[in-house]
């Protein structure tokens, strides 16, 4: 009897795009998370879909994962190599990450470089913002934006802000609160008051 070849499975997943968005006019654009899309249009629709529904927004970026060069402070210690990465040369968006207090924003993009490759756009950002927590470094090529199309921002952002946005805390509960449970006897191991019903 013969066996058919057993071959490991491929990678079935889509390419990883880090998600950039600006809120406002003026403000960064600041990293918000990923999605797992195709092409670059299916990434800006992802990213659409999962991170713009309801809050306000103006912009966005989606960057391919492989095209991004990160590093903290201790990474560097460690693997000062990382310093030298090879690349393209050109211009590069420098992004930083400022504090660990932020909820749901990592990395604030905050300028541009030109630069001989990735490795030498990340020593520039190292450069320039000594104190950040990391550093983020990418082609200014490699971003698939929004902002490219002028009629996006209002097909794509505009109906957001008439949507109505609530935070858990304002909608009702339904049922019978436990407390309200508790005092009339229903929960387990405790027995019925006379009131009731």
């Amino acid at each position: 009897m013969t066996h058919p070849t057993l071959h490991p499975p491929t990678d079935t997943q889509w390419p990883r795009w880090e998600v950039f968005k600006q809120d406002a006019p003026g403000r960064p654009h600041q990293a918000v998370g990923t999605v797992h899309a195709g092409d670059p249009d299916h990434a800006l629709l992802t990213a659409r879909s999962v991170f713009v529904r309801r809050p306000a927004a103006v912009s966005l970026w989606c960057v391919r994962e492989a095209d991004l060069l990160t590093a903290t402070p201790e990474e560097l210690t460690t693997h000062p190599g990382r310093l030298d990465t090879p690349g393209e040369a050109g211009t590069y968006q420098l992004g930083i990450k400022r504090t660990h207090k932020r909820s749901m924003t990592f990395v604030d993009v905050v300028g541009t470089a030109e630069a001989t490759g990735p490795g030498d756009a990340l020593r520039q950002a190292q450069a320039a913002h000594p104190d950040a927590l990391a550093w983020l470094v990418f082609p200014d090529a490699a971003a698939v934006r929004t902002d490219d199309d002028p009629g996006t921002v209002d097909s794509w952002f505009a109906p957001a802000k008439e949507k109505t946005y609530k935070q858990q805390q304002f909608y009702g509960v339904i049922g019978r609160h436990i407390g309200e449970l508790k005092r009339a006897g229903l929960m387990p191991g405790r027995a019925p008051t006379e009131e009731q019903p």
